[in-house]
């Protein structure tokens, strides 16, 4: 699963720079979007994948159990994905308000202020 995992988060980034590199700007967007993805998943395989049970204290208990998955990484990934979004409705908003000004998503063809 580890491996799959890798593979797959090495396609995402791979993915993510390839739409970095677009001239257009939506696309430019989208591999942000990505990359913000492809980071919340090295973050969560960091932590480690486990099947064990859910990070709660019992009652009774005065630590977290042996088998209890680890909170940090699921706390983090939370938070990194409330911040990407965020930033991606700020782009997206910048985004229809150049393409609506300027009429053109090519970076190429967009005059220099």
């Amino acid at each position: 699963m580890d491996v799959i995992l890798a593979i797959v988060i090495g396609g995402l980034f791979a993915a993510s720079v390839y739409s970095l590199l677009q001239r257009s700007l939506f696309r430019m967007v989208i591999g942000v979007v990505l990359l913000s993805q492809t980071a919340n998943l090295i973050v969560f395989t960091a932590g480690g994948l486990t099947r064990g049970k859910a990070a709660f204290i019992a009652d009774d208990a005065t630590q977290l159990a042996e088998a209890a998955a680890d909170p940090l990484p699921q706390a983090l990934v939370l938070t990194a994905i409330v911040i990407g979004l965020g930033v991606t409705s700020f782009l997206l908003a910048l985004l229809l308000k150049g393409v609506r000004k300027a009429q053109i998503d090519d970076l190429d063809k967009l005059n220099p202020l």
